[in-house]
């Protein structure tokens, strides 16, 4: 009972910090130290948009890491959210890079 009431909580703090930030990206280390290539895609796309985002370090934090997966339903990281809505993944973020829809929703 007790992890069902700390998994609630932490799926509604999750939506908060998604709900304060325009652009948030919840990644495998952080934006100077990517722990892994995706992340690291991830982030070289953010810093191409010219964009202010904030980044979430899922490897600092198990409970995050599992959070994150579980309130977007999506299995992997990273995970990027613009304006509330869940984009996705890096290959989707590259996709949208590339033919430009992730530059219109990022600017608008």
């Amino acid at each position: 009972m007790k992890f069902e009431i700390v998994e609630e909580d932490y799926q509604k703090k999750i939506a908060q910090d998604i709900k304060e930030n325009d652009i948030i990206l919840f990644m495998k280390g952080t934006p100077y130290a990517p722990q892994c290539g995706f992340s690291a895609k991830c982030v070289d796309i953010l810093e191409e948009l010219d964009v202010e985002y904030v980044t979430r370090d899922v490897l600092s934090d198990p409970e995050l890491r599992q959070g994150i997966k579980d309130f977007s339903k999506w299995p992997t990281i990273p995970q990027l959210y613009v304006k509330g809505d869940f984009i996705g993944g890096c290959d989707i973020m590259i996709e949208s890079f590339e033919d430009g829809t992730l530059k219109n929703l990022t600017s608008s």
